[in-house]
């Protein structure tokens, strides 16, 4: 009989699936021998492309050996698919599977877990177990690879891997790849809760920034550029195959269960599990696709790069194998899906879609394997530094751009694909919102929707435009970049009221799982949104970070580090629109502060930046001297009188969008005394001035009281 103190333990039992044959076998689910098959198809795509690549051939010179040679690349097919699986399971557990049996989340709490959601943090919890330890695996093979000496025992080898692991930017970034494995997987089977769950699910996230910092990426003549759109690559990979390899284990749950089973009476829910997944995989299809011929353009630089060497051809396979993928997932969408609900076609459209899915899986398997193997290719442009290099391309990994000129403040553009890619992610995800309010019978300001439009040019605009490329070898363009990116682009963005429109297009969620209107609802409600968008702490947070950001080693950071640079964008960008939103924002918010307050704290605001402009104006010494004092700049003024120059540039550009949100507070406030006018005035009418009449009413008493008082007075003094 199964516990109720820890339904995981036995409602997880796999449905007896494995030992059907034929077309039958797809109805209920994917057997284990097709399971086998994808796995085999991995490791035949991995070897077939090492072979055709030739990158597991003995080397002339430092060989690590056979075992190196064949194991790093196994290992990281391993690697990849864990975490993959990890990425996956998470994505169904926090927001594609119902968690309970109840048919609401109003009856979740005492309802016993779904065995699909049981299923999901059992695989996951397994598949980070094997993450962790071939993690480990990489570790210590890429050391002896790059080292070119087999493993041993002897303890130079195990000081020397030591010293890799803290001194050499791969061997640290594979270590730090085991720690978040270890954490996530402890998470996995120690946290209870959805939050805890999808706090998981971002580490794991996460573990895939030191991979796409290291490789062929990190040397790219666009090294961020590379980077960037290789991190995009992966995550849509990981959520891609992740969320198959997931649909293939979940195959035997996910239908209603058998009369007289120990889960009779189970619902169905193939038909959501699948819709809700087809939603991401069509994004994650996007993502995958465009984000690789972007890194791949970048890499080969002409036609005979892609047709003529092996790196390009992989390419190609990748590519193909890609729209493959892309083409069984349109048909899930257009033909299985509709016909899943159906009573005549359910049978058949449910053997099609296990079909669909095995065919997806041999696929993405095969594809992974050439995926490993294209990372241990070499592309045919190597990205080691050129003896002439210049101090410029040294320090920043780009050379000088022209000198700054009034028409180069449009020309000079160095695409950021990550914030491009939120960019193209905000009007799309916009625009789907407003057809769906549009088709719903609902109307949609175009106010809001213009604002919208142009906050995303403006982000666009200073995260890829003039201001990102000189701001990284001028001060003063760097603080144009800088109050651009928080000042000027959160104000069209908070008019454009994102939020409300997600709230309003996005169908609520009828079972007991959470989808994007749910997570959103928890988000604006929890205690970490109740202390950031608290009035006084954005404020302090949107005066007081210049501050400890532009005189702290932060700024140096931010300047010589991509991950660094990032951070710094997103936190700009965060705290001004943040602190905008409590000043002029319409998006629901735990608590608004009054007017006057409102116009206080943007009084105190605009002071502080006019006193951090002014010492910026007036400071003697060099920010970031290491770095902007070494670019070996020949054009423009020196590196202080730049500085200062950016000085008046905070004072200036950041006193503008301040008065101009102040004058929004002012509208606003008037509009909403006029708004209490008018409902008053309503009320009034409705029930025929009885709170007027009520109110003089008491003032008669009153002066009657007041009379009586008088009068009484006046006996007694004449008695006396």
């Amino acid at each position: 009989m199964p516990s109720a103190a820890n339904p995981r333990t036995t409602a997880a039992a796999p449905t007896p699936t494995g030992g059907a044959r034929g077309p039958a076998a797809f109805s209920a689910g994917i057997s284990r021998p097709w399971l086998f098959a994808g796995l085999a198809a991995l490791f035949l795509g991995l070897v077939a492309a090492l072979l055709f690549s030739g990158a597991a051939a003995a080397r002339e010179v430092s060989d690590p050996g056979a075992l190196v040679r064949w194991g790093l690349p196994a290992s990281k097919t391993v690697h990849n698919i864990a975490l993959a699986t990890v990425i996956g399971g998470l994505l169904f557990a926090v927001a594609i599977l119902p968690r309970s049996l109840a048919g609401s989340r109003s009856k979740a709490k005492d309802a016993p877990e779904h065995p699909a959601f049981t299923r999901t943090l059992i695989v996951a919890g397994i598949a980070g177990v094997v993450w962790t330890l071939s993690a480990v695996a990489v570790l210590v093979l890429s050391y002896s690879d790059i080292a070119g000496q087999g493993i041993s025992g002897d303890p130079e080898f195990t000081r020397s891997l030591v010293y890799f692991m803290t001194d050499i930017e791969t061997g640290r970034a594979w270590l730090a790849v085991v720690v978040i494995a270890a954490v996530v997987t402890t998470a996995l089977f120690g946290v209870p809760s959805l939050g805890g769950l999808a706090a998981t699910l971002v580490l794991a996230l996460i573990g895939l920034v030191p991979t796409a910092l290291i490789g062929h990426s990190a040397s790219a003549a666009d090294h961020e550029g590379a980077i960037n759109s290789l991190g995009l690559h992966l995550v849509g990979v990981s959520a891609w195959v992740g969320g198959i390899i997931m649909l293939a284990l979940l195959s035997g749950v996910l239908g209603a269960a058998a009369s007289g089973s120990q889960n009779s009476g189970r619902p169905d829910i193939t038909e959501p599990t699948l819709r809700r997944f087809s939603a991401l995989a069509g994004f994650a299809f996007i993502l995958v696709f465009a984000s690789g011929v972007i890194n791949s353009s970048i890499r080969l630089t002409s036609w005979n790069d892609l047709f003529g060497s092996t790196y390009g051809q992989l390419i190609l396979a990748k590519a193909a194998a890609t729209l493959v993928l892309g083409g069984v997932g349109l048909m899930h969408r257009r033909w299985v899906i509709p016909q899943l609900g159906s009573r005549g076609g359910g049978l058949s459209a449910r053997r099609v879609l296990w079909q669909l899915i095995v065919v997806e899986m041999l696929v993405m398997g095969a594809t992974s394997g050439v995926a490993v193997a294209l990372g241990r290719s070499a592309p045919p442009q190597g990205g080691s530094l050129a003896p002439d290099a210049s101090p410029a391309f040294i320090i920043s990994g780009y050379d000088l751009p022209p000198e700054l000129t009034p028409e180069r403040w449009l020309t000079e553009w160095r695409p950021d694909w990550l914030w491009v890619a939120v960019a193209v992610f905000g009007l799309v995800a916009y625009i789907l919102g407003l057809l769906k309010v549009f088709r719903r019978g609902d109307s949609w300001s175009w106010f809001r929707t213009v604002n919208w439009v142009i906050g995303l040019g403006v982000l666009t605009y200073v995260t890829s435009g003039p201001p990102a490329v000189y701001g990284r070898v001028l001060f003063s363009a760097h603080m144009v970049d800088h109050m651009a990116l928080t000042m000027v682009a959160p104000i069209f963005l908070v008019l454009g009221a994102p939020v409300t429109l997600a709230l309003r297009a996005l169908t609520p969620r009828r079972d007991s799982s959470r989808g994007p209107r749910e997570w959103l609802l928890i988000f604006i409600h929890s205690k970490f949104s109740q202390l950031v968008t608290h009035p006084l702490f954005a404020a302090a947070n949107f005066a007081g970070s210049i501050v400890l950001f532009y005189y702290s080693d932060a700024f140096g950071y931010a300047m010589r580090d991509h991950v660094g640079h990032e951070l710094m964008n997103l936190h700009f960008a965060l705290t001004g629109y943040i602190f905008v939103l409590t000043m002029i924002g319409t998006d629901p918010l735990p608590r608004r502060a009054p007017y006057p307050m409102r116009l206080l704290l943007l009084l105190a605001t605009m002071g502080f930046h006019a006193f951090f402009g002014v010492a910026i104006m007036g400071g003697t010494g060099l920010l970031a001297a290491d770095y902007f004092g070494n670019l070996g700049r020949t054009w423009g003024p020196s590196a202080l009188l730049d500085q200062q120059m950016g000085g008046a540039v905070a004072w200036g550009i950041g006193e503008v969008p301040t008065l101009l949100v102040a004058i929004g507070v002012a509208v606003q406030w008037s509009r909403s005394d006029a708004r209490e006018s008018k409902r008053t005035d309503r009320a009034a009418d409705r029930n025929n001035d009885a709170d007027l009449n009520a109110y003089n009413d008491m003032f008669a008493k009153l002066a009657e009281r007041d009379a009586r008082l008088a009068e009484r007075n006046s006996k007694l003094e004449g008695r006396s």
